[in-house]
């Protein structure tokens, strides 16, 4: 998640034209230049998201895309993540689970089994940098869209902030010889590099629409 690795998400319905050469995720989508594309989903539902999608991942697939799936809240059950079909985990859901231990913890598995992770609807610096603990290759969100003169500076200095610094919850990394970071997470209870206690993840609310 560095400055140089900016791109776009792109949705069927949007109409929003690509500039040549630009990096970009299709959300349920395909195209050429794509860097993944999510399988179909059903919000907040694991079980009903299995079933959308098993019949896409592999058409994806056989495209030269890599294929996403989007994590729900329940999807820790057993059998309701296909990893064999799986290139890139999407870390969705409400709020409250994208950003609890659960999503934390099928992040880091998804890295040890050689699969990318992308978290959504990342719109601020501090759920930007829980992303970043979490491992994420990437993330999305609509802050840019509303303000983008005003707010590309800032998104800009988030991603410095959290390149090659201390993460929101005190791991240290460097990128590896893949260009990967390696975290090197602190002991439990210890003091953020500031010098405070670790923040607590926000709270959520009750589950809301989605708007990846």
């Amino acid at each position: 998640m560095s400055a140089g690795r900016l791109g776009c998400m792109t949705t069927p319905a949007q109409g929003s034209r690509i500039p040549p050469g630009t990096l970009y995720a299709c959300d349920n989508s395909r195209s050429d230049r794509c860097l993944w594309a999510l399988a179909p989903d059903q919000p907040f539902d694991a079980v009903a998201t299995l079933t959308e999608s098993l019949p896409w991942l592999d058409r994806i697939r056989e495209l030269g895309v890599p294929a996403a799936f989007a994590a729900q809240d329940g999807c820790d059950r057993p059998g309701l993540i296909p990893w064999d079909r799986v290139d890139v985990l999407f870390l969705a859901g409400t709020t409250e689970w994208k950003l609890g231990p659960v999503a934390e913890r099928l992040s880091r598995e998804a890295q040890v089994r050689g699969k990318s992770v992308h978290m959504g609807r990342v719109n601020s610096r501090v759920r930007m940098g829980i992303a970043e603990w979490f491992g994420c290759d990437s993330v999305d969100g609509t802050y840019l869209a509303y303000g983008p003169d005003r707010n590309l500076p800032k998104l800009l200095r988030w991603l410095d902030e959290l390149d090659g610094q201390p993460s929101l919850l005190g791991s240290t990394h460097h990128p590896d010889g893949g260009g990967r970071a390696v975290r090197t997470p602190r002991p439990p209870h210890a003091s953020s590099p500031a010098g405070g206690n670790v923040p607590a993840l926000p709270s959520a609310g009750p589950p809301r629409t989605r708007t990846r």
